[in-house]
C-alpha cells in the first residue's frame, strides 16, 4: 500500500517535473519550431490588437460616456442603458427581426455549402472541378456594395427580373421595397455569395475520408446516394455540429452594412435589427453607452448560446468545440 501510494504521489512530479524544467523544455520547444511561432506571430498581434484590447472600453456601457470625459472620467450609471433598451416600445420589432434572419439563415444558408461540397466531391473530372471551385470561390471577394448594386439593376423597378414578373403574374411586384420580399433578397444574396466560399472547410473534411469505404460499400452493391448517406456524410457530421456550434455564436448578428444598404422607408419594418439599431444609436445619435451596452447584452447572449449547444452536443455524444 505503501508503495503503491508513494507512486501515485510522484508520478505528478515527474510527469511535470519542477518550475525550472518547465520553462527549459519550453525555451526548447521555442527555438525548435521558432519558424511555426513566427507564422503565428501576425495573427496573435492582430487578435491581441483588436480583439482583446478594445475589451477595455466594454466599461462605457455602464457610463454616461462622455468623449472629452474620457472612459475614467465619465459618470457610473449602472445598468441605467440596460433598463433603457428594454423600456423602449419598439426593441421586441428589433429583436424578432434579427431572430428571424438568422433563423433563416440557419435554415436556408447554412446547409447550402454542405450541400454543394458533397456534389462536388461526386465530380469524377479533376479539371472541371477545380474550374468550378474556382467560380465559385469568386463572389466571395466581391464587394456586398456591389452585389447589392447588382440587385438592384435585376430586381429594381426597371431590372429584367422585375418587368419579366409582371408579364408572367401580370403585376408588379416591389421586391425591393417590400417587407415580405426583403428577407429573402438578403438571404439570397448572402447564399450566392458565401455558399462557394463556404465548401471548402467540409471539401477539406471530405479528404480524410478512406476510399477503401466507398470500394467496399461498392462492393456490397450500395449504390451513390447510400454510400453518400452511410459514409461520406457521417465522416464529416463532426465538422458540421462544430460549423453549427460557432455559427450560434453569431446568432444575434446579421450584419448592419448589408442591411443599411438594402434598407429603405419601405421595408423598414424588416430591416431594423439590433446591429442597425447598435449603428444608429452609437454612430449616428453619438450615444456611445447606449450602443456599446447593447453590444454587451449580445455578446453575452452568444458566448451562452456556444456554451449550451456545446454542452448539447456533448450530450449527443458529439465531440463539440471543446
Amino acid at each position: 500500500m505503501s508503495t503503491a501510494k508513494s507512486a501515485t504521489y510522484e508520478t505528478p512530479k515527474k510527469l511535470h517535473g519542477t518550475g525550472k524544467e518547465y520553462w527549459r523544455r519550453l525555451g526548447n520547444d521555442l527555438v525548435r519550431d521558432r519558424w511555426l511561432y513566427l507564422l503565428l506571430l501576425p495573427g496573435l498581434i492582430y487578435f491581441i490588437v483588436f480583439k482583446y484590447l478594445p475589451m477595455f472600453g466594454i466599461v462605457i456601457a455602464f457610463e454616461n460616456y462622455v468623449p472629452f470625459s474620457g472612459v475614467l472620467g465619465s459618470e457610473w450609471v449602472g445598468l441605467k442603458w440596460f433598463q433603457y433598451f428594454f423600456r423602449f416600445p419598439a426593441w421586441t420589432r428589433y429583436l424578432s427581426n434579427t431572430l428571424i434572419l438568422s433563423l433563416m439563415n440557419i435554415v436556408f444558408f447554412f446547409p447550402a455549402p454542405i450541400i454543394l461540397a458533397l456534389l462536388l466531391n461526386e465530380m469524377r473530372s479533376l479539371r472541371y472541378k477545380k474550374l468550378l471551385q474556382t467560380l465559385l470561390y469568386v463572389p466571395h471577394f466581391i464587394s456586398i456594395v456591389i452585389v447589392v448594386s447588382i440587385t438592384f439593376v435585376m430586381f429594381g423597378s426597371s431590372g429584367i427580373v422585375y418587368k419579366l414578373t409582371q408579364q408572367l403574374l401580370g403585376h408588379t411586384v416591389n421586391y425591393m421595397g417590400s417587407p415580405d420580399t426583403f428577407r429573402w433578397m438578403i438571404i439570397g444574396q448572402t447564399i450566392w455569395k458565401e455558399t462557394g466560399w463556404g465548401t471548402i472547410i467540409f471539401l477539406a473534411a471530405l479528404t480524410n475520408v478512406d476510399t477503401q469505404l466507398y470500394e467496399a460499400a461498392m462492393v456490397d452493391g450500395a449504390g451513390r446516394l447510400r454510400r453518400l448517406w452511410h459514409i461520406t456524410l457521417p465522416a464529416i457530421r463532426s465538422t458540421i455540429v462544430l460549423m453549427l456550434i460557432l455559427r450560434m455564436g453569431s446568432v444575434l448578428d446579421t450584419g448592419y452594412d448589408h442591411l443599411i444598404l438594402m434598407a429603405n422607408p419601405l421595408n423598414r419594418s424588416a430591416s431594423q435589427t439590433l446591429d442597425v439599431f447598435v449603428y444608429q444609436q452609437g454612430i449616428q445619435s453619438g450615444q456611445f453607452s447606449y450602443a456599446s451596452a447593447i453590444g454587451l447584452m449580445k455578446s453575452v447572449i452568444s458566448v451562452t448560446l456556444v456554451v449550451g449547444s456545446n454542452k448539447i452536443a456533448h450530450l449527443l455524444g458529439e465531440q463539440g468545440l471543446y
